[in-house]
This record gives structure tokens, C-alpha cells and sequence, in this order.
């Protein structure tokens, strides 16, 4: 998690690593859908106390609990991403059509390729933008067949305020990423005092707001054992280390890939149909990893 880039540029390691978190943000809906009736925040509670453990303990075996040690913008960036964008989605679904919700939130990979421009030393090129777009177009795409796409007419109070907080999301996810890689120096390590720090507050608004619900037998256990160890457990972490160190303006077109690859296992563990709208969505968004990752 420590190991340095090349100054030269971004570092093709790095940016493989990142990848690796869109990967298993693929299974996120998969195992939420295993772990059962478990309210949003008590989910998030046990998952990223799981997560920071996984942190905290892959940090004292190196030796290195120094790391937690930051200033408190390092902090403050940590924290506000990680809980802030998971209390803004949850308070977006419990007021608007989940599959509008979720395209609305899914305009953060493309803020990450516009944001990007402003970090030093990055150049947003023609190619970024049109990869981003395209790939935008197959979220929308991959939602619209599930809810018929997103209508503004007529939109109730409640759902519209559903709709401004998952464009908040949006907004966070992509900044708390961007604003990660001017705070490089900080180590990956640090994540773990994230998720941890998330996890409290998490337990809070679960007790504030929820009722409890235990987890149901073995599987659901596993269910969020799972999510813990990888999409909100190791995911977090190898996402900063990309994010950071990697080609952070492909990271964010490449995060396109997500909400179709999970469907994809989720048709292939018989959740989901397999749709020509998902095959549709599947070529916008190579398409525009093609086009992003594509030299003069």
C-alpha cells in the first residue's frame, strides 16, 4: 500500500491497482442482496467495522499504526467521503425511485475525469471527456431499462429532495476521490482510521434511526463478512492507493464498468434477466474505455 510512483507520471501499477476496487464494487449489490433485511446504516456499521479491522490489522503487522497520525484535512477528506457519501445514498433511496437515484449518483466517475483537470499536472483531453460520456450513456442506458429512465414531470417533493441528495453524492464520491490525490503524502494506510471512524458514526445513526435487525443464519454472516473484506473493506483501500498514484482520469471512466458488471453477476447467480438493454450498456461503456485509454 506504500509503495512509491514514479515522478515521471502516473504509475500503470497503481492504476491496475484502482481497477481493482471498480472489480469489487461489481459484487457490491450481489452481497446486499445475500445479507438480507439488514437496515441501511446497521449494514454499514458492521461492514466498515470489518473493513478497518482488515485496515488496522494489515497496519500493525507492518509496523506502521504511525500512519494513522494525520492532520485533521486529511481527516476531514477521509471521513466526509467515505460516511458522508454512504449517509447521502442511503437518505437518496428512502425518498427517491432507487434505479433514478442510482443514475443520478453515477455522474461521480464522470466529475472525476472533469475534476481531474484542476489537479496539477493533469490534462484533460477530448478523448477523456467523450470516454466519460459514453460511458455515462450506459449507465443510463443500463437504468433506464430497469425503470423506464428518469421523468421530470411531475416530480413530488420528496423524490426531487431524493434526487438533489444523490447528485450530492455524486458530488462528494468524485471530490473526496480528486482531493485524495492532492493529498497523496497522506499513506493508504490511513484508510483504515477512515472506516473506522465510519463505522462509529454509522452505529450511531443506526441507533438514532433504525431498528435492529440480526443477521439471519450463516449465509447473511457471510454476506457481510464478505462486504467488509472487499467492497466496502479492501476496495476503499486500493481505490486511494489508484486514485492516488495511478491515471486518475481512467480510473474514473473505467468506474463505469461497475453498475454493469454487477449486474452481470447478478444475472449469472439468477438475481437478474439478461436483457439486450445490458448488452447495449456493456458496448457504450467499453466503448468509451476504448476511446479514454485510447494515444494520439
Amino acid at each position: 500500500m506504500t509503495r512509491e510512483t514514479s515522478a515521471s507520471g502516473p504509475s500503470t501499477a497503481a492504476t491496475l491497482i484502482g481497477l481493482g476496487a471498480i472489480a469489487l464494487w461489481s459484487v457490491l449489490a450481489l452481497l446486499t442482496a445475500s445479507a438480507g433485511a439488514i437496515p441501511p446504516f446497521e449494514l454499514a456499521a458492521l461492514t466498515f467495522a470489518i473493513g478497518g479491522a482488515l485496515g488496522l490489522a494489515y497496519t500493525a503487522w507492518r509496523g506502521r499504526l504511525a500512519a494513522l497520525v494525520q492532520p485533521w484535512p486529511v481527516w476531514a477528506v477521509g471521513i466526509g467521503g467515505l460516511f458522508g457519501y454512504h449517509a447521502l445514498y442511503f437518505a437518496a433511496l428512502n425518498r427517491a425511485p432507487p434505479a433514478e437515484a442510482s443514475l443520478i449518483n453515477y455522474l461521480w466517475p464522470l466529475l472525476i475525469v472533469l475534476f481531474s483537470a484542476l489537479l496539477p499536472g493533469e490534462r484533460l483531453e477530448a478523448r477523456h471527456l467523450v470516454g466519460a460520456a459514453l460511458g455515462f450513456a450506459g449507465a443510463a442506458t443500463l437504468f433506464a431499462g430497469k425503470a423506464g429512465g428518469l421523468s421530470l414531470a411531475a416530480i413530488e417533493p420528496r423524490v426531487l429532495s431524493g434526487y438533489v441528495l444523490a447528485l450530492a453524492c455524486a458530488f462528494v464520491w468524485s471530490s473526496y476521490s480528486v482531493l485524495s490525490r492532492k493529498l497523496k503524502a497522506a499513506p493508504t494506510e490511513a484508510v483504515a482510521g477512515f472506516c473506522v471512524a465510519t463505522a462509529a458514526l454509522a452505529a450511531l445513526c443506526h441507533f438514532a434511526f433504525e431498528a435492529n435487525v440480526a443477521p439471519a443464519g450463516a449465509a447473511q454472516w457471510a454476506a457481510i463478512v464478505g462486504l467488509g473484506l472487499g467492497p466496502v473493506g479492501l476496495a476503499f483501500y486500493v481505490w486511494d492507493f489508484g486514485v492516488k498514484h495511478g491515471d486518475i482520469r481512467l480510473l474514473g471512466v473505467a468506474a463505469y464498468a461497475a453498475p454493469v458488471l454487477s449486474t452481470l453477476i447478478l444475472v449469472a447467480a439468477g438475481f437478474a434477466p439478461a436483457t439486450l438493454t445490458l448488452g447495449l450498456a456493456c458496448a457504450l461503456i467499453v466503448g468509451g474505455a476504448v476511446v479514454a485509454t485510447r494515444r494520439r
